[in-house]
């Protein structure tokens, strides 16, 4: 219901500037080049310069003085499809198409997209951690929009997009970190312990940077934005 309103209002949106004018035929028209009309150049070159735009904005977003460096590299590899996640490794001949799919057995291939964002085991983490922080919200369909997303889900205050680009890129990190157990060490972890995990993680790389940071662990765990006085 919570996903049918947010569509319903987002069509609201996208039809509030239309003025119906009964005497005018209706026309098509291509609005980055009103003149020329549409053609296959300008419709590439829209979508290329969005999605440079995209990129470029993300990646400022995987940079943050209270995340560990080699967080950062990995978000960095993440966003220009650089991991050597199994389509990757297929499409580099190392690997055989028997062998792309997804560590969960859920058939899907793994890419990404998938592994990141959809897949049940691992993709379900945002949505347990955005419960925790008490806000909801759906996943975009590339990475790059659920970074700027995510980051920007507080909005205003400095201080509430530092915290959302610090449990993005720790979320990123532990979502790795998992599919690696489980391809090299047959290590399952249940969602319900990485959420914990986000939140032991958070704390004390907020701690460790943070001298006049009082409250203790488990006051953390019932209320981050009230500790971070952004509430």
């Amino acid at each position: 219901m919570e996903m049918e309103e947010e569509m319903l209002a987002n069509c609201r949106s996208l039809l509030s500037n239309v003025i119906l004018q009964p005497n005018v035929s209706d026309i098509w028209q291509w609005h980055p080049d009103l003149a020329g009309g549409y053609s296959v150049r300008s419709g590439y070159q829209l979508l290329t310069s969005q999605e440079h735009r995209v990129l470029d904005a993300s990646e400022k977003l995987i940079w943050h003085s209270h995340v560990p460096m080699k967080v950062s590299i990995l978000a960095w590899g993440l966003l220009r499809d650089r991991l050597p996640t199994k389509i990757n490794l297929y499409n580099r001949g190392i690997i055989t198409d028997a062998d792309i799919s997804c560590v969960v057995g859920c058939g899907q291939v793994e890419t990404a997209h998938h592994l990141f964002l959809f897949c049940d085991a691992f993709g379900s983490l945002w949505q347990h951690v955005r419960a925790w922080l008490g806000f909801s919200g759906v996943d975009q369909q590339t990475l790059g929009d659920h970074f700027l997303q995510f980051t920007n889900y507080l909005s205003g205050m400095k201080t509430r997009r530092s915290f959302l680009q610090l449990i993005c890129l720790l979320c990123v990190w532990l979502i790795r970190k998992e599919r690696n157990n489980r391809i090299f060490y047959n290590i399952y972890t249940p969602t319900a312990e990485l959420v914990e995990k986000v939140k032991f993680h958070s704390y004390w790389w907020l701690r460790a940077n943070n001298a006049a940071f009082v409250y203790g662990c488990q006051q953390w765990r019932s209320d981050p934005l009230f500790c971070l006085g952004i509430g």
